[in-house]
Order: structure tokens, then C-alpha cells, then sequence
């Protein structure tokens, strides 16, 4: 049994309750520190100070980035978080919402084998207005997209960007110049066959171009601590970008850091019938 359900808030000293397991679970980690500022520090270093004003969470899960935005200190002007998955959405409306009139969860009914397997359609445009947010976080979303749907989406979040906007982002990726019998419009390689998005690794040159079309720039670039792992990127737009950064060779080291294999389906937690 879970000893801890809430923890403290750092601005307020208000209680700021924290997913159950079962929700943490299907965003990747359980580690209840990964859900918690308690020194109240911006959450978003690599945003600098656009971390305090309008904020975008594109694939919010249960919260793990809204909750340490609650505790930040000061809290961003505005933020919504938007995922496809309803009862996370459901959990953070009536668990988060309640602690800051400024917070705002939206569910999103695009079609996931196992988050949303009902819906029609596989993207759809974002409920907000164009250049609109200072800074828009995808943690763990592009690597678990389609190829036309992550371009799709890249060109959505450059819509909503304000001039001198940021937008944070994870990848997996690999150099197609290794693969001599992939097309030139073979641009991902998939490892699951019942559900391609399990995780979808995209090719570096690619990356480079949808960006370019998309009207953004790397200007930072993290490489992963596990080779073949999450690439974190900072994007900006083109008319208001500093120094394009370069993606780098990876030279992590190896590891292994699979997803929780779940007993249940994922979009049944946090159901009325679940």
C-alpha cells in the first residue's frame, strides 16, 4: 500500500494531493519526487524566465509537470495541460484544477491503440490561440507518434508559440544513413506490431527538415544518459531563435529502461467503470 498520497506545497503551504500509482505508472515512473518541487524552484531552468508566464503542457499525463508548476514559486501566469488519455484528464480537473483558478486541463479525443482506442481521428488541432504561450513542454509525446501526426503536431505548436517563444521536447533517434534499405520516405522505424506508437524512433535528417518546415530551431540540445534514450530539445521560432544547436553523436552509456508492462488497459484507469 502507498504511504504517500499528497505533499505540500511550497508557495501556499497548501496540500496539493499526487496521482495514484496506477496513473504514475502509465506516464513512466512512480517516483513520487518526480511529481515534487518542494523548494519551489523553476521547474523549467531551460526556459529561463518564460517558465512564470503562459505555459502549454502537450501530453500533461496525470500532472507530473502541472504539480511541480503549483508548487513553483512564482506560479506561471496560465497554464493548460492537454492529453488524449480521459481519465488523467478527469483526475487533474478535479485534484489540480482546484488549486489555481489559472490551471486548465483539456481532453484531447484523438485515437490511441491504448490510451484512446475509441476515438475517430488521429490529431486534431489544439483548443488555443495562435501565438499565445511563452513555452510549450512535450515530454514523452513525439516518441510515441506517427510520422505524418508528429509533423502534424510540430506545426501546431509553432502556431501557438508567442515571438520569442519555447517549446521543450523528447525524441528517440537514429541516423538513417545506417539503414540502406529504408526508403526516402521511410523517415521511422516502430517495435511494436500490434501498436506502432508504442515507440516510434524518427531519423536525425528528418528531424532537421520537418523542423525547418515547421518554422522552428534547435537551440539546445541534450543528448540521452542511456544511449538510444530521450533526446531533450529546445525549439524556438526561426524569426526568433538564437544559435542553432547541433545534434551531437550519442555516446551514452548502455542501458536498459523499459516502460512498466501494465495488468490492466491503460484507458480503463481512472474510467467511471474502472
Amino acid at each position: 500500500m502507498e504511504m504517500i498520497s499528497q505533499f505540500k506545497s511550497a508557495s501556499d503551504n497548501s496540500i496539493i494531493p499526487i496521482p495514484p500509482v496506477e496513473m504514475r505508472q502509465l506516464v513512466g515512473t512512480t517516483d513520487l519526487a518526480v511529481f515534487d518541487n518542494p523548494t519551489g524552484d523553476n521547474v523549467l531552468p531551460l526556459l529561463g524566465e518564460r517558465s512564470y508566464g503562459e505555459i502549454f503542457d502537450f501530453g500533461c499525463g496525470c500532472g507530473r509537470l502541472a504539480r511541480k508548476l503549483l508548487q513553483q514559486n512564482p506560479r506561471p501566469k496560465r497554464y493548460v495541460g492537454l492529453d488524449l488519455h480521459a481519465g488523467m484528464i478527469k483526475w487533474c480537473r478535479e485534484n489540480l484544477e482546484p488549486c489555481d483558478p489559472n490551471f486548465y486541463f483539456i481532453h484531447s479525443n484523438v485515437y490511441n491503440k491504448g490510451f484512446n482506442p475509441q476515438a475517430e481521428v488521429t490529431c486534431k488541432e489544439f483548443p488555443v490561440e495562435s501565438k499565445s504561450f511563452d513555452a510549450i513542454v512535450a515530454h514523452s509525446v513525439f516518441t510515441h507518434l506517427l510520422e505524418s501526426t508528429a509533423m502534424f503536431y510540430l506545426q501546431e505548436c509553432a502556431r501557438i508559440l508567442k515571438p520569442g517563444g519555447a517549446f521543450l521536447t523528447t525524441w528517440f533517434l537514429f541516423d538513417k544513413a545506417d539503414f540502406p534499405m529504408m526508403q526516402t520516405f521511410q523517415n521511422a522505424l516502430y517495435i511494436n506490431e500490434e501498436d506502432p506508437t508504442n515507440a516510434v524512433i524518427f531519423d536525425r535528417a528528418w528531424l532537421k527538415m520537418a523542423l525547418a518546415e515547421a518554422g522552428l530551431v534547435m537551440t539546445h540540445v541534450s543528448p540521452p544518459v542511456v544511449r538510444g534514450f530521450h533526446w531533450e530539445l529546445r525549439l524556438e521560432p526561426v524569426e526568433s531563435a538564437g544559435n542553432e544547436a547541433e545534434l551531437v553523436e550519442d555516446l551514452a552509456p548502455r542501458g536498459h529502461v523499459p516502460p512498466p508492462v501494465l495488468t490492466v488497459h491503460p484507458y480503463s484507469i481512472g474510467s467511471e467503470d474502472s
